[in-house]
């Protein structure tokens, strides 16, 4: 199960029963329809339990009974398609719910009564991400949820209602519609608090960690593996100098102070400077050791 579908299953099951919610999901997946009797809705979805919410909704604030159809999508994901169908009472639910002059062309953005009202604008949201919500399983460590708008002024104030709870929301140009998006996890687990979806929170928040966890473990890991290549590289350039000496004029053409520090490192080519410091008859500091070996290194340049 795809973490979006987490979260949708968990904004289903929380039983809250909120018009605003409903005015979301109509106004971006429904579309009229006309009949011998008037206006038809049809709302749209891919998901079953969604489907069964919005029959559930309009019950509740209509009592109004729907028809749920689907049918199979002729592409190769061949996912079903469910419509939740009306055809009584259209008229009046569309003007409860602010969205008549949406639906006629006069109105393409969110009624400023929503816009408004914090609890509201929650449920509006919350509808909203239930319609045409998505974002990416927080373990790929990219974040992104976005929310697909038909119109670009609707885009504009879903990111407005986001903006109220503090979220840094953007919205971009699609061939599809225009997108409100968040890219940053703390605004993405910020939104979800705002709708209500805490177990997915607390789950996104764990997935980050853990991963977070791991690129540090590996960052070190990483850095640690390179101050060890480097060590080596080190190591072998002076044993190759070391070499050069005894080939020439020998250990003992060095000074007494360098014989020591030249034979430990030529015997134990893997030691860390610490390592050479601690091993000699009169132990130096880490900086009193690189201070000799680099005196070894000039002197077989010189060579």
């Amino acid at each position: 199960m795809s973490f979006t579908i987490k979260v949708k299953e968990e904004l289903i099951g929380l039983g809250k029963e909120e018009k605003t919610e409903l005015s979301a999901i109509i106004k971006m997946s429904g579309s009229l329809g006309i009949s011998s009797q008037g206006l038809t809705l049809s709302v749209i979805t891919e998901n079953a339990k969604i489907a069964r919410h919005i029959y559930e909704l309009l019950a509740t604030f209509y009592q109004v009974k729907s028809d749920i159809r689907h049918h199979q999508k002729t592409n190769l994901r061949k996912n079903r398609v469910y419509t939740v169908f009306l055809d009584t009472n259209v008229e009046q639910i569309l003007a409860d719910l602010h969205l008549a002059d949406s639906f006629f062309g006069i109105e393409a953005g969110i009624d400023q009564v929503i816009l408004s009202d914090d609890e509201a604008s929650r449920a509006y949201l919350r509808g909203a991400f239930l319609s045409s919500g998505s974002m990416r399983d927080p373990e790929s460590g990219k974040y992104q949820l976005e929310i697909l708008s038909v119109y670009s002024d609707h885009a504009e104030d879903l990111a407005a209602l986001m903006r109220k709870f503090l979220l840094d929301a953007k919205t971009i140009e699609r061939k599809k519609g225009s997108v409100t998006y968040l890219q940053r996890a703390e605004d993405i687990m910020d939104f979800l608090i705002v709708i209500g979806a805490m177990k997915a929170m607390t789950e996104f928040e764990s997935l980050k960690l853990v991963r977070e966890a791991r690129n540090d473990l590996n960052r070190t890991n990483n850095v640690e593996t390179a101050n060890i290549a480097r060590t080596v590289t080190a190591s072998m350039k002076t044993i190759h100098n070391i070499s050069k000496i005894i080939d020439t004029i020998g250990l003992e053409g060095l000074p007494v102070d360098l014989q020591e520090v030249a034979y430990l490192r030529v015997n134990h080519p893997d030691y860390s400077i610490q390592q050479l410091a601690d091993s000699l008859s009169k132990p130096l500091t880490k900086s009193g050791v690189n201070h000799r070996l680099r005196k070894i290194n000039k002197i077989a340049n010189e060579l």
